[in-house]
């Protein structure tokens, strides 16, 4: 099957684009409905300002592609590997991104408050005054994240491995921490944002 890009501003139902290569298209102002995208897959594939609603999100496989300013609402996404991607200010409703991989690209601006990603692994990721208040990320991973400016209020990152990350719009009294992995320069940040008066000596 050949994907055939939708018109701009038009709706699509029960769309089957199950395995399909979406190598260097581009969706702009689409609504999706219901439709499977198991297995989709490419390169440098392009979704401007679309909305997912109820979609099947598996097993997806995609580097080098943009999801911008897009909806997700009702979508199970799981399996999935993004590699350099970009969802620059897209919404997720409180989503479960089970066993999905993230590594590179720009989640800077996004919305998942609420969020399940205790099954999800985040690595040199740009999120940049993401919103993650309310997040289960207990046990997740989150390495190597540029998180300035980024909400965490009421987020569970007990037992995550936060190493590398910028923590710095972290407030320790909000969230929780229990046995979280951080490194040394964190947990200076940290003691000094409970109001520590931290010395080398």
């Amino acid at each position: 099957m050949t994907f055939v890009a939708p018109l701009p501003a038009s709706t699509v139902r029960q769309a089957d684009w199950y395995g399909l290569d979406l190598s260097a298209q581009l969706v702009e102002r689409v609504t999706i409905i219901d439709a499977d995208l198991t297995e989709a897959h490419g390169r440098g594939v392009r979704f401007v300002d679309c909305t997912f609603r109820g979609c099947e999100l598996r097993c997806l496989e995609f580097s080098d592609a943009a999801f911008e300013n897009c909806t997700f609402a009702r979508c199970a996404v799981f399996d999935a590997a993004l590699t350099d991607c970009k969802f620059i200010g897209s919404r997720f409703d409180p989503t479960a991104f089970d066993q999905v991989r993230v590594e590179g690209g720009d989640w800077s601006f996004v919305g998942m408050g609420g969020s399940d990603l205790r099954r999800a692994r985040f690595s040199g990721v740009r999120m940049r005054e993401a919103d993650l208040s309310g997040v289960l990320c207990a046990g997740g991973s989150l390495r190597d994240c540029d998180l300035a400016g980024a909400s965490f209020d009421r987020g569970d990152f007990s037992r995550c491995d936060l190493r590398g990350s910028d923590l710095s719009s972290m407030s320790p009294t909000t969230v929780h921490l229990e046995r979280a992995i951080v490194d040394w320069t964190q947990a200076v940040r940290i003691a000094a944002n409970l109001g520590l008066d931290v010395r080398a000596e």
